[in-house]
């Protein structure tokens, strides 16, 4: 038996349990636009992941119930896609710098951090960002990051049980379980 932890494929017969990253990146891009941003870029390169895919949906949806105009200037990745190797990509920073950053995970919003820095940007004073997963080193060098918390527990209950049901005979595929996260400020 198997069952996908954090990971799918939609053409696969057989179960998966993930993180909620569609909502999850559309309530960190509502959380923006609540502070009053209006020039959002989201950082992640499409179709490396799944996940990142669905992140990306994530914040078009709150983008545009804000009225906001989705820019593929904004799109930034943040690894090489034939890979999906972090290693090595440099992140590129749009010309018409956005005032907020929805990032598709904590590294990369840790990176967009050091690059904006770099470029003489204070964070949070003059450009925003958020990232997702809520890793326990996003406060490494005092960083404190907005996030979305990944249920890493819930998630690996819900495989498991799911897992067990499977060895004892039930072979019945579910499909894809979503387990829900919260934001961390």
């Amino acid at each position: 038996p198997v069952v996908y932890l954090d990971f799918y494929e939609s053409n696969a017969k057989c179960d998966s349990v993930v993180s909620d990253s569609y909502f999850g990146m559309y309530h960190m891009t509502e959380y923006l636009c609540r502070m009053g941003h209006r020039k959002i870029a989201f950082v992640g390169t499409l179709f490396a992941t799944n996940s990142i895919t669905d992140r990306y949906f994530g914040y078009c949806k709150a983008l545009t119930e804000n009225g906001i105009e989705l820019r593929k200037d904004y799109v930034i990745d943040d690894r090489f896609l034939d890979t999906g190797s972090r290693t090595g990509y440099k992140i590129k920073l749009p010309k018409d710098m956005p005032t907020a950053f929805a990032c598709n995970c904590d590294v990369t919003a840790l990176e967009i951090i050091e690059l904006l820095e770099k470029e003489g940007y204070k964070v949070p004073e003059d450009v925003s960002v958020v990232g997702f997963d809520n890793y326990a080193f996003s406060n490494i060098n005092n960083i404190e990051l907005t996030t979305y918390a990944v249920d890493v527990r819930g998630m690996a209950k819900r495989a498991i049980k799911n897992l067990i049901k499977k060895m004892s005979g039930d072979r019945t595929v579910k499909g894809t379980s979503v387990v829900e996260g919260k934001m961390v400020t």
